[in-house]
């Protein structure tokens, strides 16, 4: 009996263990993902978000295939490098609050999808730092470790033997750098036993400045062909952070038309760039039959003003830099959908979790998104809240949006359905005082909910006021020669 009952217990042992173990699919149908994202990409700067002077064919091809949420967001960041915690978010499927900007200790959609028999590669942009990299995927070629660089002179690493990224070297161009490594990557894939589904995630450095697009698209668009924002703007109205954070020391104040113009046609370049490249990303996957059984998905860590409200950057909560563009295509996903559910950059490692019909670990704060995929929901939220250091917050509902400038006593209140450009403000109107306590409760509520520590009623008022003369704008040593003198001709004063 006791032989028997040891038998029984080292069997219910080895059952639990065969549980725990994860076994790679074996399923021919087990889609493989490709995750495409951009760096500092406007939502509104696809031809697929009805931007008639952008040439994104490859891109607007995926959206065809696809769905395109309008209304997809990142939640924001406690310093000016927004994208580092919006990739932490991404990554992670936690909001702002319950990860920042490292991914130490964290469960990560990449090292997730490993345990699940994936097999995971990265190429481009990590900045999460280095230990977190090694950490979560298991191959990775011409790494960019860090926020930025020129693009002409990118110092990229890849992971070398003892699974550690190597010293840099300095490659260009950035774009080309990254698709080429994607592109062999497939090809190395293709004539593997292809036993794994693959999760290649490819994160470029475009469109995020320095803007100066390879010689092929540097006269890609004329200055004067792009129009200037609706809610263009020489100046902000008002002082709320920082004005010299380095996004906007890289054009003088006030303002100009030409020179947003000019910035403008820059970044679209780039961005047309990006497109052509999942174009021949796209073409790479049809030559090795793997197109129809690959989730696409393309996205961008954050939003930029580029001359909207007065501002350069994505140091703000306006829906110019919150919002960013969020495509999924591919097997299972209908085809020509639009969704305006409001919705979060990391809500999509839940999503792919539940596509995937995995379980979904604990501890994320994002929701999955298949329902409305599948258009069996039109929403998994009805508002959510944006965040900017300790100086900004704003909430929105699917019509509404409140900006809170707690150190300064500000608040604007737009209604987004009919002012799309926030250019008028209700705040101070008073058949609208009602909708701003609403809107303040919201906000409130949401603050609570995500473990927010702002306090929203400093005891002592800062300046709303400024003088633009007196702002300080150093010169970013990322920008080459002939950016610098195009925007600061003849030595501009700047220090």
């Amino acid at each position: 009996m006791r032989s028997i009952s040891f038998f029984c217990l080292w069997l219910s042992c080895m059952l639990f263990l065969a549980a725990c173990t994860t076994v790679p699919p074996k399923d021919q149908n087990t889609p493989n993902i490709l995750f495409i994202f951009a760096d500092d990409q406007r939502a509104d700067a696809l031809g697929s978000a009805q931007n008639p002077y952008i040439k994104t064919p490859h891109i607007d091809a995926l959206a065809t295939n696809g769905i395109r949420f309008e209304n997809a967001y990142v939640m924001g960041g406690h310093h000016g490098a927004i994208c580092a915690p919006s990739r932490a978010m991404l990554l992670s499927g936690k909001s702002l609050f319950h990860v920042y900007d490292r991914l130490e200790g964290i469960e990560t959609l990449p090292h997730f999808l490993s345990t699940k028999g994936y097999q995971t590669f990265a190429t481009g942009k990590w900045h999460n730092g280095a230990a977190s990299f090694e950490a979560n995927f298991q191959e990775g070629r011409q790494i960019l470790l860090g926020g930025m660089s020129d693009h002409f002179k990118v110092p990229v690493r890849d992971l070398d033997e003892n699974h550690k990224l190597n010293n840099p070297q300095n490659k260009g161009f950035s774009t080309d750098i990254f698709t080429e490594e994607a592109l062999q990557f497939l090809d190395r894939y293709q004539t593997s036993k292809k036993e794994n589904p693959f999760f290649c995630y490819i994160a470029y450095t475009a469109p995020h400045d320095p803007r100066s697009p390879a010689p092929n698209y540097s006269k890609a668009y004329a200055d004067e062909e792009i129009p200037i924002p609706e809610n263009f703007k020489p100046l902000h109205p008002f002082r709320f952070d920082n004005f010299n954070v380095r996004d906007e020391t890289l054009a003088p104040w006030p303002r100009t038309p030409e020179v947003i113009q000019s910035s403008l046609a820059e970044y679209y370049a780039l961005i047309q760039h990006i497109d052509d490249r999942v174009g021949d990303l796209i073409k790479r996957l049809k030559k090795h039959d793997l197109y129809d059984n690959t989730l696409i998905i393309y996205a961008a860590d954050n939003g930029l003003a580029l001359g909207s409200h007065g501002l350069l950057g994505k140091q703000n909560l306006y829906e110019h830099s919150t919002k960013v563009p969020l495509i999924i295509s591919g097997p299972g996903i209908p085809k020509a959908h639009t969704s305006k559910a409001l919705v979060y950059l990391f809500d999509l490692f839940p999503t792919l979790v539940d596509y995937l019909k995995f379980e979904t670990p604990e501890g994320m704060d994002g929701k999955s998104l298949v329902k409305v995929i599948n258009q069996k929901e039109k929403q998994v939220r009805s508002s959510l809240y944006t965040a900017y250091r300790n100086t900004v917050r704003a909430v929105r509902n699917e019509d509404w949006k409140l900006i809170r400038y707690p150190q300064i006593d500000v608040t604007q209140l737009y209604h987004l359905e009919e002012d799309p450009q926030e250019l008028n403000d209700l705040s101070q109107e008073p058949a609208y005082q009602t909708k701003v306590e609403e809107m303040m409760t919201l906000l409130k509520l949401h603050k609570e909910a995500t473990d927010d520590t702002i306090n929203l009623n400093p005891a002592q008022i800062q300046s709303k006021t400024y003088d633009y003369k007196t702002l300080v704008q150093k010169l970013d040593p990322w920008q080459p020669p002939y950016i610098i003198e195009k925007y600061f001709p003849k030595g501009t004063q700047r220090k």
